[in-house]
């Protein structure tokens, strides 16, 4: 399967690193001209140059933004021009117990998580259904339909993009704009990774070691038996904005690993 997006353009928020980085890679190696974000000029930058190195012929520009706000989201797509693909990425997630969360830890997880993506879904679907073309993507995660309780309001978060992506794709059917929803496992993204190393350094064993250990007590069921890698997540979604795609919409696919024990 050749995969050839020339001709199309993509936004792909919080992709300086990790998964969001992965996928805009993955775009651009698939012909297509990619914007990036972040919410650092200086690391905007760095990427730009990272990515413009590794394909020197694609067009690739990036807009530093916090897309956690109104204003941030509407100064970001201002700049960032139209786009066919839009690749709702930006998110992070902190491990706290739920007696400790207080009411600004849930609205500020869900400013980034779910209403970034929201925001710049109502911004670009109404251009995507007048060209009768569009492929909207979210990130969410196998946290999802299983709750970690060590991170419930991500958890929450992630949920609500599921609900997000099924009920936008409703909206657009019969439009040819397709909107749905990837579900990584745990993966060797910076957040996760860094979680690893400082949690190796505490026990003083390996990085490997202390990914080994998660798997083991907070993911038991995963099948891989290892993290995903941002490039595995990336190929999913390349996928998904394709001609090949055209036929899936309202769809939440899974590239976690096996960690769910589910069938469908």
């Amino acid at each position: 399967m050749k995969i050839d997006l020339k001709g199309k353009r993509a936004v792909v928020t919080g992709s300086t690193a990790g998964i969001g980085r992965a996928i805009a890679e993955g775009l651009a190696r698939a012909g297509a001209a990619v914007v990036i974000n972040g919410r650092g000029e200086e690391r905007v930058s760095a990427t730009l140059r990272n990515i413009r190195a590794l394909f020197p012929a694609a067009d690739i520009t990036g807009f530093s933004a916090d897309l956690a706000t109104a204003e941030g989201a509407d100064d970001f797509a201002a700049r960032a021009g139209d786009a066919d693909i839009l690749i709702n990425n930006v998110g992070t997630a902190k491990p706290k117990a739920f007696l400790e969360l207080a009411d600004s830890d849930w609205q500020d997880l869900f400013e980034l998580n779910v209403m970034s993506g929201v925001r710049m879904t109502r911004h670009h679907l109404p251009s995507m259904t007048k060209r009768g073309w569009g492929c909207v993507v979210f990130i969410s995660s196998e946290s999802a339909p299983a709750v970690p309780q060590e991170m419930i309001d991500y958890g929450m978060t992630k949920t609500a993009q599921l609900a997000i992506s099924r009920g936008v794709a409703e909206s657009v059917a019969g439009t040819g704009v397709t909107v749905s929803a990837v579900l990584p496992g745990p993966t060797n993204s910076k957040i996760l990774s860094n979680w690893m190393k400082a949690t190796a350094a505490a026990e003083g064993i390996t990085q490997d070691e202390a990914e080994q250990n998660f798997l083991n007590t907070m993911r038991p069921t995963s099948l891989l038996k290892r993290f995903t890698t941002t490039d595995e997540i990336a190929n999913m979604v390349v996928y998904l904005c394709s001609e090949q795609a055209s036929g899936t919409t309202g769809a939440a696919l899974r590239v976690d690993g096996g960690v769910l024990r589910q069938i469908a």
